[in-house]
Protein backbone atom coordinates (compact mmCIF):
# COMPACT_ATOMS: atom_id res chain seq x y z
CA UNK A 1 0.00 0.00 0.00
CA UNK A 2 1.40 3.35 -0.77
CA UNK A 3 1.92 5.75 2.17
CA UNK A 4 -1.02 8.02 0.05
CA UNK A 5 -3.51 4.83 1.02
CA UNK A 6 -1.86 4.10 3.79
CA UNK A 7 -2.52 7.55 5.33
CA UNK A 8 -6.25 7.93 3.97
CA UNK A 9 -6.83 4.13 5.28
CA UNK A 10 -6.05 5.47 8.11
CA UNK A 11 -7.81 8.75 8.31
CA UNK A 12 -11.11 6.43 7.77
CA UNK A 13 -10.24 4.12 10.79
CA UNK A 14 -12.43 5.91 13.72
CA UNK A 15 -15.57 5.27 11.12
CA UNK A 16 -18.04 2.57 11.08
CA UNK A 17 -17.62 0.21 8.34
CA UNK A 18 -20.51 0.93 6.84
CA UNK A 19 -19.64 4.78 6.57
CA UNK A 20 -15.79 4.06 5.51
CA UNK A 21 -17.18 1.88 2.54
CA UNK A 22 -19.67 5.38 1.44
CA UNK A 23 -16.30 6.82 1.61
CA UNK A 24 -14.92 4.90 -0.41
CA UNK A 25 -17.41 4.71 -2.68
CA UNK A 26 -17.66 8.68 -2.86
CA UNK A 27 -13.95 9.59 -3.20
CA UNK A 28 -12.83 11.13 -6.24
CA UNK A 29 -16.53 11.62 -8.03
CA UNK A 30 -18.99 13.78 -8.35
CA UNK A 31 -22.71 13.36 -9.40
CA UNK A 32 -23.59 13.91 -12.82
CA UNK A 33 -26.75 12.47 -14.25
CA UNK A 34 -27.62 10.64 -11.44
CA UNK A 35 -23.82 9.01 -11.83
CA UNK A 36 -20.97 9.14 -9.53
CA UNK A 37 -18.12 10.17 -12.22
CA UNK A 38 -14.69 11.23 -11.91
CA UNK A 39 -13.98 14.57 -12.80
CA UNK A 40 -12.59 14.56 -16.62
CA UNK A 41 -8.43 15.38 -15.66
CA UNK A 42 -8.49 13.25 -12.77
CA UNK A 43 -7.75 15.92 -10.61
CA UNK A 44 -8.38 15.13 -6.94
CA UNK A 45 -8.36 17.26 -3.65
CA UNK A 46 -7.29 15.21 -0.12
CA UNK A 47 -10.00 16.20 2.49
CA UNK A 48 -8.78 15.76 6.28
CA UNK A 49 -10.10 14.98 9.41
CA UNK A 50 -10.19 17.94 11.31
CA UNK A 51 -10.20 16.76 14.80
CA UNK A 52 -7.10 14.24 13.44
CA UNK A 53 -5.60 15.99 11.00
CA UNK A 54 -5.14 12.83 9.02
CA UNK A 55 -6.16 12.34 5.58
CA UNK A 56 -9.86 11.16 5.17
CA UNK A 57 -10.30 10.84 1.63
CA UNK A 58 -9.51 12.20 -1.57
CA UNK A 59 -12.71 14.90 -3.10
CA UNK A 60 -12.73 15.32 -7.07
CA UNK A 61 -11.33 18.86 -8.11
CA UNK A 62 -13.63 20.16 -10.91
CA UNK A 63 -12.35 21.94 -13.78
CA UNK A 64 -14.26 23.77 -16.65
CA UNK A 65 -14.81 20.86 -18.25
CA UNK A 66 -16.80 19.21 -15.81
CA UNK A 67 -18.59 22.37 -15.00
CA UNK A 68 -19.57 21.99 -18.70
CA UNK A 69 -20.53 18.56 -18.35
CA UNK A 70 -22.96 18.75 -15.19
CA UNK A 71 -24.39 22.25 -16.87
CA UNK A 72 -24.89 20.14 -20.01
CA UNK A 73 -27.00 17.32 -17.92
CA UNK A 74 -28.63 19.87 -16.46
CA UNK A 75 -29.96 21.56 -19.45
CA UNK A 76 -30.96 18.51 -21.23
CA UNK A 77 -32.88 17.53 -18.23
CA UNK A 78 -34.21 21.28 -18.28
CA UNK A 79 -37.55 21.05 -19.98
CA UNK A 80 -38.46 17.63 -19.45
CA UNK A 81 -38.18 18.38 -15.90
CA UNK A 82 -40.43 21.44 -15.83
CA UNK A 83 -43.31 19.85 -18.02
CA UNK A 84 -43.62 17.27 -14.49
CA UNK A 85 -46.85 18.51 -12.70
CA UNK A 86 -45.51 20.55 -9.51
CA UNK A 87 -47.69 18.29 -7.05
CA UNK A 88 -45.41 15.58 -8.51
CA UNK A 89 -42.36 17.63 -8.15
CA UNK A 90 -42.85 18.44 -4.89
CA UNK A 91 -43.84 14.50 -3.87
CA UNK A 92 -40.33 13.56 -5.24
CA UNK A 93 -38.66 16.22 -3.59
CA UNK A 94 -39.95 15.10 -0.12
CA UNK A 95 -39.62 12.03 -0.55
CA UNK A 96 -35.84 12.49 -1.27
CA UNK A 97 -36.17 14.42 2.44
CA UNK A 98 -37.47 11.14 4.11
CA UNK A 99 -34.75 9.14 2.46
CA UNK A 100 -31.87 11.64 3.63
CA UNK A 101 -33.57 11.69 7.24
CA UNK A 102 -33.22 7.62 7.09
CA UNK A 103 -29.45 7.95 5.93
CA UNK A 104 -29.13 9.71 9.47
CA UNK A 105 -27.33 6.86 10.55
CA UNK A 106 -24.22 6.95 7.99
CA UNK A 107 -24.36 10.80 7.09
CA UNK A 108 -24.03 12.18 10.17
CA UNK A 109 -20.64 10.11 11.54
CA UNK A 110 -19.58 10.77 7.55
CA UNK A 111 -20.67 15.06 8.18
CA UNK A 112 -18.16 14.67 11.54
CA UNK A 113 -15.52 13.15 10.13
CA UNK A 114 -15.08 15.83 7.32
CA UNK A 115 -16.32 19.13 8.99
CA UNK A 116 -15.20 18.33 12.72
CA UNK A 117 -18.59 19.35 13.85
CA UNK A 118 -19.66 17.30 16.62
CA UNK A 119 -22.21 14.43 16.00
CA UNK A 120 -25.13 14.86 18.45
CA UNK A 121 -25.30 18.87 19.00
CA UNK A 122 -24.58 19.76 15.10
CA UNK A 123 -24.42 17.35 12.68
CA UNK A 124 -27.80 14.92 13.37
CA UNK A 125 -29.49 17.85 14.18
CA UNK A 126 -28.38 19.37 10.42
CA UNK A 127 -29.99 16.50 8.75
CA UNK A 128 -32.99 16.35 10.40
CA UNK A 129 -33.54 20.21 9.74
CA UNK A 130 -32.39 19.60 6.26
CA UNK A 131 -35.11 16.53 5.63
CA UNK A 132 -37.73 19.45 7.41
CA UNK A 133 -37.03 22.02 5.16
CA UNK A 134 -37.59 19.72 1.90
CA UNK A 135 -40.32 18.33 2.93
CA UNK A 136 -42.01 22.17 3.35
CA UNK A 137 -40.64 22.90 -0.24
CA UNK A 138 -42.67 19.79 -1.33
CA UNK A 139 -45.82 20.79 0.02
CA UNK A 140 -45.51 24.43 -1.49
CA UNK A 141 -45.81 23.12 -4.84
CA UNK A 142 -49.30 23.79 -4.93
CA UNK A 143 -48.45 27.55 -3.99
CA UNK A 144 -47.04 28.20 -7.46
CA UNK A 145 -49.93 29.98 -8.77
CA UNK A 146 -50.96 32.81 -11.03
CA UNK A 147 -53.49 35.28 -11.14
CA UNK A 148 -56.15 36.05 -12.88
CA UNK A 149 -55.78 40.04 -13.78
CA UNK A 150 -59.39 42.40 -14.49
CA UNK A 151 -57.85 44.38 -17.22
CA UNK A 152 -60.71 44.11 -19.60
CA UNK A 153 -64.22 42.59 -19.91
CA UNK A 154 -63.25 41.32 -23.29
CA UNK A 155 -59.95 39.82 -22.74
CA UNK A 156 -58.58 37.19 -20.42
CA UNK A 157 -55.04 39.08 -18.46
CA UNK A 158 -53.06 36.44 -16.47
CA UNK A 159 -49.78 35.62 -14.61
CA UNK A 160 -47.95 32.35 -14.76
CA UNK A 161 -45.38 31.21 -12.60
CA UNK A 162 -41.93 29.69 -14.72
CA UNK A 163 -38.64 27.86 -13.75
CA UNK A 164 -36.09 29.91 -14.67
CA UNK A 165 -33.94 27.11 -16.28
CA UNK A 166 -30.09 25.75 -14.47
CA UNK A 167 -29.57 27.14 -11.19
CA UNK A 168 -26.04 26.82 -9.67
CA UNK A 169 -26.18 26.77 -5.96
CA UNK A 170 -22.60 27.45 -4.36
CA UNK A 171 -22.44 25.77 -0.76
CA UNK A 172 -19.99 26.65 2.01
CA UNK A 173 -18.86 23.87 4.42
CA UNK A 174 -20.36 25.01 7.91
CA UNK A 175 -23.77 23.26 7.24
CA UNK A 176 -24.08 22.25 3.75
CA UNK A 177 -26.75 20.12 4.27
CA UNK A 178 -29.58 22.69 5.59
CA UNK A 179 -28.05 24.77 2.56
CA UNK A 180 -28.28 22.48 0.08
CA UNK A 181 -31.65 21.83 0.60
CA UNK A 182 -32.28 25.66 1.15
CA UNK A 183 -31.39 26.22 -2.41
CA UNK A 184 -32.31 22.91 -4.43
CA UNK A 185 -35.73 22.15 -2.73
CA UNK A 186 -37.53 25.41 -3.87
CA UNK A 187 -35.30 24.86 -7.15
CA UNK A 188 -36.41 21.81 -7.80
CA UNK A 189 -40.02 22.39 -6.55
CA UNK A 190 -40.39 25.21 -9.39
CA UNK A 191 -39.21 22.87 -11.95
CA UNK A 192 -35.56 24.55 -12.49
CA UNK A 193 -32.81 21.64 -12.76
CA UNK A 194 -29.59 22.18 -10.34
CA UNK A 195 -25.72 22.50 -10.61
CA UNK A 196 -24.10 22.01 -7.04
CA UNK A 197 -20.79 23.52 -6.23
CA UNK A 198 -20.42 21.12 -2.92
CA UNK A 199 -17.44 22.73 -0.86
CA UNK A 200 -14.10 21.39 -1.18
CA UNK A 201 -13.33 21.42 2.62
CA UNK A 202 -16.50 19.01 3.19
CA UNK A 203 -18.28 17.35 -0.08
CA UNK A 204 -19.16 13.75 1.11
CA UNK A 205 -21.80 13.92 2.83
CA UNK A 206 -23.35 16.91 -0.01
CA UNK A 207 -22.59 14.65 -2.59
CA UNK A 208 -24.36 11.41 -0.37
CA UNK A 209 -27.59 13.35 0.77
CA UNK A 210 -28.16 14.78 -3.21
CA UNK A 211 -27.65 11.36 -4.68
CA UNK A 212 -29.91 10.02 -2.04
CA UNK A 213 -32.62 12.95 -3.63
CA UNK A 214 -31.81 12.48 -7.04
CA UNK A 215 -32.27 8.80 -7.52
CA UNK A 216 -35.51 9.44 -7.49
CA UNK A 217 -35.34 11.96 -10.21
CA UNK A 218 -35.25 11.90 -13.84
CA UNK A 219 -30.93 12.07 -14.75
CA UNK A 220 -29.87 15.87 -14.91
CA UNK A 221 -32.12 16.84 -12.73
CA UNK A 222 -29.68 17.13 -9.59
CA UNK A 223 -26.09 17.59 -9.88
CA UNK A 224 -22.85 18.27 -7.63
CA UNK A 225 -19.33 18.76 -8.18
CA UNK A 226 -16.81 19.73 -6.18
CA UNK A 227 -13.95 21.92 -6.68
CA UNK A 228 -12.25 25.26 -5.82
CA UNK A 229 -13.97 28.90 -6.14
CA UNK A 230 -11.28 30.05 -9.27
CA UNK A 231 -11.49 26.38 -11.15
CA UNK A 232 -15.03 25.63 -10.49
CA UNK A 233 -17.03 27.60 -8.98
CA UNK A 234 -15.97 30.86 -11.27
CA UNK A 235 -17.02 28.59 -14.47
CA UNK A 236 -19.76 27.65 -13.09
CA UNK A 237 -21.23 30.89 -12.25
CA UNK A 238 -19.68 32.60 -15.88
CA UNK A 239 -21.38 29.67 -17.75
CA UNK A 240 -24.09 30.89 -20.10
CA UNK A 241 -26.70 28.26 -19.73
CA UNK A 242 -26.75 29.24 -16.13
CA UNK A 243 -29.75 30.95 -15.36
CA UNK A 244 -29.66 31.96 -11.94
CA UNK A 245 -27.20 31.97 -9.06
CA UNK A 246 -27.95 31.27 -5.30
CA UNK A 247 -24.79 31.24 -2.60
CA UNK A 248 -23.71 31.41 0.42
CA UNK A 249 -20.56 32.21 2.10
CA UNK A 250 -18.22 35.25 2.62
CA UNK A 251 -18.78 38.75 1.22
CA UNK A 252 -16.00 38.90 -1.16
CA UNK A 253 -16.71 35.98 -2.67
CA UNK A 254 -20.86 37.28 -2.91
CA UNK A 255 -19.84 40.44 -4.11
CA UNK A 256 -17.56 39.12 -7.00
CA UNK A 257 -20.42 36.66 -7.88
CA UNK A 258 -22.94 39.87 -7.74
CA UNK A 259 -20.64 41.38 -10.73
CA UNK A 260 -20.35 38.22 -12.85
CA UNK A 261 -23.98 37.99 -12.77
CA UNK A 262 -24.53 41.62 -13.63
CA UNK A 263 -22.73 41.48 -17.00
CA UNK A 264 -24.68 38.13 -17.98
CA UNK A 265 -28.23 40.47 -16.21
CA UNK A 266 -29.24 37.03 -14.33
CA UNK A 267 -30.79 36.85 -10.98
CA UNK A 268 -28.98 35.91 -7.98
CA UNK A 269 -29.49 35.09 -4.28
CA UNK A 270 -26.81 35.78 -1.64
CA UNK A 271 -26.17 35.26 1.94
CA UNK A 272 -23.03 36.47 3.20
CA UNK A 273 -21.74 37.82 6.20
CA UNK A 274 -22.51 38.88 10.25
CA UNK A 275 -21.92 39.87 13.12
CA UNK A 276 -25.30 39.43 14.74
CA UNK A 277 -25.92 41.90 18.26
CA UNK A 278 -27.85 40.09 20.92
CA UNK A 279 -29.39 42.66 23.62
CA UNK A 280 -30.42 41.30 27.41
CA UNK A 281 -31.94 44.36 28.86
CA UNK A 282 -32.74 44.70 32.47
CA UNK A 283 -35.66 42.68 33.17
CA UNK A 284 -34.66 39.98 31.22
CA UNK A 285 -34.84 36.19 32.11
CA UNK A 286 -30.83 35.45 32.99
CA UNK A 287 -31.22 32.19 32.52
CA UNK A 288 -32.98 32.23 29.62
CA UNK A 289 -30.72 34.81 28.22
CA UNK A 290 -27.30 32.88 28.98
CA UNK A 291 -28.76 29.79 27.15
CA UNK A 292 -29.58 31.69 24.42
CA UNK A 293 -26.22 32.70 24.27
CA UNK A 294 -24.45 29.43 23.93
CA UNK A 295 -27.18 28.84 21.62
CA UNK A 296 -27.20 31.87 19.65
CA UNK A 297 -23.26 32.28 19.28
CA UNK A 298 -23.18 28.45 17.73
CA UNK A 299 -20.54 27.28 20.50
CA UNK A 300 -21.30 23.63 19.78
CA UNK A 301 -20.26 24.80 15.82
CA UNK A 302 -17.22 26.60 17.05
CA UNK A 303 -18.92 29.72 16.32
CA UNK A 304 -18.72 28.78 12.62
CA UNK A 305 -22.12 30.75 11.67
CA UNK A 306 -22.79 33.53 9.81
CA UNK A 307 -25.92 34.39 12.69
CA UNK A 308 -23.81 33.90 15.71
CA UNK A 309 -23.96 36.14 18.39
CA UNK A 310 -20.61 37.55 18.37
CA UNK A 311 -21.53 41.35 20.04
CA UNK A 312 -23.37 40.58 23.14
CA UNK A 313 -24.97 43.61 24.52
CA UNK A 314 -26.26 43.20 27.98
CA UNK A 315 -27.82 45.92 30.62
CA UNK A 316 -25.24 47.15 32.88
CA UNK A 317 -27.39 45.87 35.97
CA UNK A 318 -26.77 42.72 34.86
CA UNK A 319 -23.13 42.47 32.86
CA UNK A 320 -20.99 41.13 35.68
CA UNK A 321 -23.30 38.28 36.50
CA UNK A 322 -24.34 37.74 32.94
CA UNK A 323 -20.96 37.23 31.91
CA UNK A 324 -19.63 34.87 34.95
CA UNK A 325 -22.93 32.59 34.20
CA UNK A 326 -21.75 32.31 30.69
CA UNK A 327 -18.88 31.42 30.99
CA UNK A 328 -19.43 28.80 33.23
CA UNK A 329 -22.09 27.51 31.00
CA UNK A 330 -19.76 27.54 28.23
CA UNK A 331 -16.78 25.81 30.30
CA UNK A 332 -19.75 22.91 30.63
CA UNK A 333 -19.19 22.27 27.11
CA UNK A 334 -17.29 18.74 26.48
CA UNK A 335 -14.90 19.34 24.10
CA UNK A 336 -13.58 16.54 22.05
CA UNK A 337 -14.03 13.64 19.48
CA UNK A 338 -16.89 14.86 17.26
CA UNK A 339 -17.60 11.03 16.51
CA UNK A 340 -18.20 10.58 20.32
CA UNK A 341 -21.86 10.81 21.95
CA UNK A 342 -20.36 12.53 24.70
CA UNK A 343 -19.27 15.68 22.78
CA UNK A 344 -20.39 19.05 22.97
CA UNK A 345 -17.88 20.63 20.58
CA UNK A 346 -15.68 19.91 17.73
CA UNK A 347 -13.27 21.52 15.83
CA UNK A 348 -13.27 24.08 13.27
CA UNK A 349 -12.65 23.37 9.93
CA UNK A 350 -9.53 23.80 9.01
CA UNK A 351 -5.67 25.07 9.90
CA UNK A 352 -6.39 28.38 8.18
CA UNK A 353 -8.92 29.01 9.88
CA UNK A 354 -7.52 28.08 13.06
CA UNK A 355 -5.03 30.64 12.16
CA UNK A 356 -7.27 33.73 11.51
CA UNK A 357 -9.35 32.86 15.18
CA UNK A 358 -6.03 32.80 17.15
CA UNK A 359 -5.13 35.86 15.23
CA UNK A 360 -8.11 37.44 16.78
CA UNK A 361 -7.79 36.55 19.71
CA UNK A 362 -4.23 37.49 20.48
CA UNK A 363 -4.94 40.85 19.40
CA UNK A 364 -7.88 40.84 21.81
CA UNK A 365 -5.65 39.99 25.04
CA UNK A 366 -3.54 42.57 23.45
CA UNK A 367 -5.67 45.12 23.61
CA UNK A 368 -5.66 47.52 27.17
CA UNK A 369 -8.64 47.56 29.02
CA UNK A 370 -9.89 43.89 27.52
CA UNK A 371 -10.06 40.61 29.45
CA UNK A 372 -10.36 37.55 27.92
CA UNK A 373 -12.12 34.36 29.90
CA UNK A 374 -10.85 31.16 28.37
CA UNK A 375 -13.89 28.66 28.38
CA UNK A 376 -13.25 24.75 28.84
CA UNK A 377 -10.34 22.71 28.11
CA UNK A 378 -8.93 21.30 25.21
CA UNK A 379 -9.03 17.42 24.41
CA UNK A 380 -6.26 15.57 26.11
CA UNK A 381 -6.54 12.29 23.89
CA UNK A 382 -3.61 11.77 21.75
CA UNK A 383 -5.13 10.83 18.64
CA UNK A 384 -6.82 14.00 18.77
CA UNK A 385 -3.32 16.43 19.70
CA UNK A 386 -3.44 17.25 16.10
CA UNK A 387 -7.19 18.28 15.83
CA UNK A 388 -8.11 22.40 15.00
CA UNK A 389 -9.41 22.73 18.50
CA UNK A 390 -10.50 26.24 20.12
CA UNK A 391 -11.15 27.43 23.13
CA UNK A 392 -14.17 29.33 23.34
CA UNK A 393 -13.27 33.16 24.68
CA UNK A 394 -15.14 35.56 26.03
CA UNK A 395 -14.20 39.57 25.83
CA UNK A 396 -15.36 42.21 28.02
CA UNK A 397 -13.84 45.99 27.82
CA UNK A 398 -13.78 45.96 24.15
CA UNK A 399 -14.69 49.38 22.32
CA UNK A 400 -16.59 49.45 19.15
CA UNK A 401 -13.88 50.23 16.95
CA UNK A 402 -12.10 46.90 18.02
CA UNK A 403 -11.46 44.80 14.67
CA UNK A 404 -13.38 41.68 17.42
CA UNK A 405 -16.66 43.68 17.39
CA UNK A 406 -16.38 44.87 13.42
CA UNK A 407 -14.99 41.69 11.67
CA UNK A 408 -16.97 38.44 11.30
CA UNK A 409 -14.28 35.74 12.96
CA UNK A 410 -16.35 32.74 12.48
CA UNK A 411 -15.09 31.55 15.55
CA UNK A 412 -15.81 31.23 19.51
CA UNK A 413 -15.11 34.37 20.44
CA UNK A 414 -17.81 36.23 21.63
CA UNK A 415 -17.69 40.20 23.19
CA UNK A 416 -19.70 40.77 25.82
CA UNK A 417 -20.48 45.31 26.16
CA UNK A 418 -22.42 46.84 28.98
CA UNK A 419 -24.90 49.28 28.22
CA UNK A 420 -27.58 51.83 29.71
CA UNK A 421 -29.40 53.35 27.55
CA UNK A 422 -31.78 51.73 24.98
CA UNK A 423 -31.12 54.35 22.29
CA UNK A 424 -27.43 54.10 22.82
CA UNK A 425 -27.43 50.52 22.28
CA UNK A 426 -29.45 50.32 19.38
CA UNK A 427 -26.60 52.59 17.58
CA UNK A 428 -24.02 50.27 18.46
CA UNK A 429 -26.01 47.36 17.53
CA UNK A 430 -26.46 48.78 13.58
CA UNK A 431 -22.88 50.27 13.16
CA UNK A 432 -21.03 48.39 10.91
CA UNK A 433 -21.40 46.78 7.43
CA UNK A 434 -23.71 43.62 8.41
CA UNK A 435 -27.20 43.51 9.25
CA UNK A 436 -28.05 39.53 9.06
CA UNK A 437 -29.61 38.62 11.96
CA UNK A 438 -30.53 40.05 16.07
CA UNK A 439 -32.06 38.97 19.25
CA UNK A 440 -33.74 41.17 21.86
CA UNK A 441 -34.07 39.82 25.10
CA UNK A 442 -36.82 41.22 27.29
CA UNK A 443 -40.47 40.54 28.95
CA UNK A 444 -41.38 44.26 28.08
CA UNK A 445 -43.47 43.60 25.10
CA UNK A 446 -44.10 46.84 23.93
CA UNK A 447 -40.06 47.14 24.43
CA UNK A 448 -39.57 43.94 22.09
CA UNK A 449 -41.52 45.50 19.24
CA UNK A 450 -39.85 48.74 19.41
CA UNK A 451 -36.72 47.30 19.50
CA UNK A 452 -36.91 45.02 16.57
CA UNK A 453 -38.34 47.41 14.47
CA UNK A 454 -35.44 50.04 15.02
CA UNK A 455 -33.02 46.76 14.26
CA UNK A 456 -31.07 47.43 10.89
CA UNK A 457 -31.32 43.29 10.66
CA UNK A 458 -33.16 40.75 8.34
CA UNK A 459 -33.82 38.06 10.92
CA UNK A 460 -35.02 39.11 14.37
CA UNK A 461 -36.19 36.75 17.17
CA UNK A 462 -36.79 37.84 20.73
CA UNK A 463 -35.93 35.66 23.85
CA UNK A 464 -34.84 32.71 21.60
CA UNK A 465 -32.07 32.39 19.25
CA UNK A 466 -32.73 29.49 16.65
CA UNK A 467 -31.23 28.71 13.73
CA UNK A 468 -32.60 28.91 9.95
CA UNK A 469 -36.35 27.55 10.06
CA UNK A 470 -38.52 26.14 7.41
CA UNK A 471 -41.10 28.73 6.52
CA UNK A 472 -39.38 31.71 8.49
CA UNK A 473 -38.47 34.17 6.15
CA UNK A 474 -34.78 34.71 5.90
CA UNK A 475 -32.43 36.76 5.19
CA UNK A 476 -30.23 40.15 5.54
CA UNK A 477 -29.80 43.86 5.05
CA UNK A 478 -26.97 45.65 4.35
CA UNK A 479 -23.81 43.70 3.36
CA UNK A 480 -25.38 40.57 4.23
CA UNK A 481 -26.40 39.39 0.97
CA UNK A 482 -29.44 39.87 -1.02
CA UNK A 483 -32.95 37.54 -1.35
CA UNK A 484 -34.62 35.46 1.19
CA UNK A 485 -34.41 31.85 2.07
CA UNK A 486 -36.65 29.01 3.59
CA UNK A 487 -39.94 30.47 2.92
CA UNK A 488 -42.80 30.27 -0.13
CA UNK A 489 -41.24 33.85 -0.69
CA UNK A 490 -37.97 32.44 -1.25
CA UNK A 491 -39.42 29.99 -3.70
CA UNK A 492 -41.50 32.46 -5.79
CA UNK A 493 -39.39 35.65 -5.80
CA UNK A 494 -35.90 33.57 -6.43
CA UNK A 495 -36.56 30.48 -8.46
CA UNK A 496 -39.74 31.64 -11.21
CA UNK A 497 -40.06 34.60 -13.61
CA UNK A 498 -43.64 35.87 -13.89
CA UNK A 499 -45.38 35.15 -17.31
CA UNK A 500 -48.27 38.08 -18.61
CA UNK A 501 -50.23 36.66 -20.98
CA UNK A 502 -53.18 38.62 -22.34
CA UNK A 503 -55.96 36.93 -24.44
CA UNK A 504 -58.30 39.24 -26.71
CA UNK A 505 -62.26 37.43 -26.44
CA UNK A 506 -63.81 39.44 -28.85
Amino acid sequence: MSNESESLAGGRARLPQGVRDLLAALAGRHLVGNALVGPVDGACLTVVDPATGRALAQAPAAGPADVQAAVAAARAAGQAWARVPARERGRLVAEGGRRIAAASPDLAPLLAAETGKAIRTECRPEIATAADILAMFGGLATELKGETLPFSPDMLALTTREPLGVVAAILPWNVPLVLMALKIGPALVAGNTVVVKASEEAPFATIEAARLLADLLPPGVLNVICGTGPACGAPLVRHPDVAKVTFTGSQAVGEAIYREAADKLIPVSLELGGKSPMLVFADAELDRAVAGAVAGMRFTRQGQSCTASSRIYVDAELHDRFVERLAAAVSNLRMGDPLEEATDIGTVINARQRAKIMNYIARGEATPGARAVRCGHLPAAPDLAAGLFVEPVLFTGLTEDSPLMRDEIFGPVACIVPFSDEDDVLEAANAGEFGLAATVWTRDLRRALRVSHALDAGYVQVNQNLTIQPNLSYGGFKKSGLGKEASLESMLEHFTRKKTIVVDMR
